[in-house]
């Protein structure tokens, strides 16, 4: 057995096969060999069978294009959807062009498997010959079918990618689990270096052969507004300057990293000097700094002082300067990764951040999580407080204000056990370990049961809990299947890439369009044409009506909930700002400086320990709490049923059962059908990123109304300076609360309508354009496109069978 074998294994998550194929002595030659009754020797039980067959059949198909093939196909002269300089080709040498492109296409004719990189191969086919296509129909005389057929191929791309975001306290081992998770066990730094809670890491594939890092710094004014307080405080009493201590230990901190011992009495005016970013030029240019390495630990050794902070250990002795404190985020490409083809991992520190830029970023990142993985020692699991912080924070975000769907809970270290004696035998430290990690999945799950504040958002199917050790994982034999869930995390990761095939929808849509045109040509079925007019304009008219219904129905039903919320939040706001503003005996200690760091903050403030203290959440939760089932309801974001109580998947043309009655009007039909089923996801998306933003506006709107009084606030100075802010928001909140609460209903309700026009106003206009220019128009002098639609067809069929297995 080769190592090329043992990687693939690893990979494919069959690490528990490693021994039996070691065993039958499968090398790479033999492997590539395998047939089925082979496989079904290897693997007696038809699930891991299958998948086997599954990853197989890929590698096949990867093997039977090289990399350099790939290059080939992509160096040809393509022409630009917006390149105007061949207008005065003769048509022949387009035609030419073009053939050339279809031969390269066939004989680089692989097995699709979704998720592939033998697919994206078939992609860059696709869109050879689509861009064929538009230079053909930019030949032409620019009709109105013309224009509209070369906007639809300049609308083809569609990228999108599935985001996982990863939290957890520093030493977790977030980015051991990264590493192992994606197969790159030196790519993120780890250790015993500490992780700066400040920077964002996002991990993605890149196709290049490199391994890639891009940095995004803050701005300038950023930096000088971070350092100011430094150089500016002025304190009027002890308990201020013990608070202000602890601040300035914060700020000094990233100060000292940043210009190292020589420079660590730099002055306010020269903090931009540029002798101090000798190494970043980049950040005084409001650029980022790109870094590449041909494997990743030595990328590993580059990012470090852009990540993490200035650590205690000897390897590092010689750098001088951290840049950790400029980073607003990190992206590390790895080149050609199958499990992030398209998928992102984030690494997110904490609850945000103090930088206001940072911080949106963050609620940024949180708002497109489809799944969140919370990481934590298993010893903690249950019991570390940090992790249930982060998770209840950031579950409004996340859930109803943002897009996730699955929160995945995952005790690392599983392998970790202390309290066997020298002389316990490795099977009964094996079954303490189990028993172990079972109770901590008990302990935690019903932790999340309990929890209230999280369930407002989530239910017990979105929850799962993972046991696992990259320690364990990476090593060649394990002594029973239960010693890391790591490979359960890459079938997931895994099953986000196949199910997000950006290949088959680009091949559908062309198939849709190269469809239309070839219909544009036909010159027999006028009569059939005007008939389908006629029906599909009544049934659009008919579908919109359901739609409508639906979506006042909504706007009733959040009107009554808003309503409700008002009133409460009118009653009982004052309650619950003195609440805040008078503490408990246990939390009294340090509230000055908590309190003034929250109104210069506009309402926020981060305690040092992590937790974020949000007053504009606290205000908005009567409101927020009166419509959270209402809108989780309407707006979830997993399912099969969709938004409005599913009314936009449900709504259709049934363009399918046309087909059978009008075969001859088959190419129209099929255009309308992809073109209906583009309109669905652009609106599917257009609702997920509207449903954010009405969610978010009740506390928007707050936070916007409370800034007068937390600017009044922060002005006071001298020895009533507590008493003075807290009669200052107190009077505030009196004053406003009367219309604030009616204002973020308004807001919300606006908003809603808003979508409902642009839902019905999309779907009416753009179906009835697609309708009349497929069955009104003919365009005989289109040139002939049937060599194209008969490969893509063969494309789109080979992809769909491939998804469907």
């Amino acid at each position: 057995m080769d190592d090329f074998v043992r990687k693939k294994l690893t990979d494919w998550n069959f690490c528990n096969w490693i021994e039996r194929f070691e065993e039958e002595g499968i090398d790479r030659e033999s492997l590539e060999c395998l047939g089925d009754k082979e496989i079904d020797d290897l693997f007696p039980k038809l699930g891991p069978r299958a998948k086997f067959k599954k990853r197989l059949k890929l590698l096949k198909g990867e093997q039977s294009t090289t990399y350099q093939e790939t290059e080939d196909f992509s160096s040809h002269d393509q022409p630009s959807t917006s390149d105007t300089s061949d207008k005065g080709k003769r048509k022949s040498d387009l035609q030419d062009e073009c053939s050339k492109w279809q031969t390269s296409a066939r004989k680089r004719q692989c097995t699709l498997v979704p998720g592939s990189y033998a697919e994206d191969i078939k992609l860059s086919g696709m869109r050879d010959i689509m861009k064929c296509v538009y230079k053909r129909l930019d030949f032409q005389d620019n009709t109105k079918l013309q224009a509209f057929l070369k906007n639809k191929i300049s609308d083809l791309e569609t990228e999108e990618r599935e985001m996982v975001g990863v939290f957890g306290r520093s030493g977790a081992g977030k980015s051991s689990l990264i590493n192992a998770v994606i197969g790159e066990k030196d790519l993120l730094p780890n250790g015993n270096i500490s992780a700066c809670t400040t920077v964002m890491i996002k991990v993605e594939a890149t196709p290049n052969l490199k391994y890639e890092a891009e940095i995004e710094f803050i701005t300038k004014e950023e930096w000088k507004d971070e350092m100011w307080p430094l150089y500016n405080i002025v304190r009027d009493n002890e308990d201020q300057e013990e608070e202000d201590g602890k601040n300035d230990h914060e700020i000094n901190e990233k100060r000292s990293a940043l210009y190292g011992e020589e420079c660590k009495n730099i002055s306010f005016e020269n903090l931009l000097d540029n002798k101090c970013f000798r190494e970043i030029p980049e950040f005084l240019r409001g650029k980022p700094k790109f870094l590449k390495s041909e494997t990743a630990k030595e990328l590993s050794a580059q990012i470090v002082k852009y990540t993490r902070r200035d650590p205690e250990d000897g390897q590092y002795e010689g750098v001088k300067q951290w840049y950790w404190p400029l980073v607003k985020c990190v992206t590390v490409k790895v080149p050609r990764n199958p499990f992030l083809q398209h998928v992102t991992l984030v690494d997110l520190p904490g609850n945000g951040d103090f930088d206001k830029s940072r911080d949106e970023m963050w609620k940024g990142l949180v708002r497109r999580c489809s799944t969140v993985w919370i990481v934590t020692e298993i010893n903690r699991a249950a019991t570390e407080k940090e992790s249930w912080e982060i998770l209840e924070s950031a579950s409004s975000f996340m859930g109803n204000g943002g897009e996730c769907q699955q929160i995945h809970f995952i005790c690392t270290k599983s392998d970790h056990f202390e309290e066997s004696d020298n002389h316990s035998s490795a099977a009964a430290i094996n079954a303490l370990i189990l028993k172990r990690n079972m109770q901590a999945k008990k302990q935690v799950r019903n932790n999340f049961n309990k929890n209230t504040k999280i369930k407002k958002h989530f239910n017990e199917e979105c929850f799962k809990v993972f046991t696992v050790s990259s320690t364990e994982f990476w090593k060649e034999k394990h002594l029973e299947p239960h010693d890391t869930e790591i490979p359960e995390l890459r079938e997931f990761l895994q099953n986000l890439n196949d199910c997000h095939s950006e290949t088959l929808n680009y091949v559908s849509r062309a198939h849709g369009i190269l469809s239309l045109i070839q219909g544009a040509r036909s010159t027999d079925v006028a009569e059939n044409k005007r008939a389908l007019n006629s029906y599909i304009q009544q049934k659009i008219s008919c579908e919109l009506e359901k739609v409508k219904e639906s979506m006042e129905e909504t706007y009733s039903a959040f009107e009554k909930c808003l309503t409700e919320g008002v009133e409460k939040s009118k009653t009982l706001c004052e309650a619950k700002l003195k609440k805040f503003l008078y503490p408990n005996k246990s939390k009294r200690y340090g509230f000055y400086g908590t309190l003034k760091s929250t109104v210069e903050k506009l309402g926020t403030h981060k305690q040092k320990t992590g937790k974020q203290i949000n007053l504009n959440m606290k205000l908005s939760s009567f409101l927020t709490d009166s419509i959270n089932e209402e809108f989780r309801k309407t707006f979830p974001n997993g399912g099969k049923h969709g938004p409005f109580n599913g009314v936009i998947s449900i709504f259709s043309l049934d363009t399918e059962k046309l087909i059978q009655q009008y075969n001859d009007v088959e190419l129209q039909l099929t255009f309308l059908n992809t073109e209906e089923e583009k309109i669905k996801a652009k609106l599917n998306k257009i609702i997920r990123e509207r449903k954010k933003d009405m969610y978010n506006s009740l506390m928007e709107t707050i936070e916007k109304t409370m800034q007068e009084g937390y600017k009044k606030a922060a002005k006071f100075k001298g020895e009533k300076m507590l008493q003075n802010m807290r009669d200052t928001l107190q009077k505030h909140l009196f004053v406003s609360k009367n219309v604030m609460f009616e204002d973020a209903k308004k807001l919300m309700l606006q908003r809603l309508n808003g979508l409902k026009e642009e839902i019905l106003n999309t779907l009416d206009n753009t179906l009835k354009e697609a309708v009349d220019l497929s069955l009104k128009t003919d365009d005989y002098s289109i040139p002939d496109f049937s060599k194209e639609l008969e490969l893509v067809k063969q494309y789109y069929k080979e992809l769909k069978g491939s998804q469907d297995e």
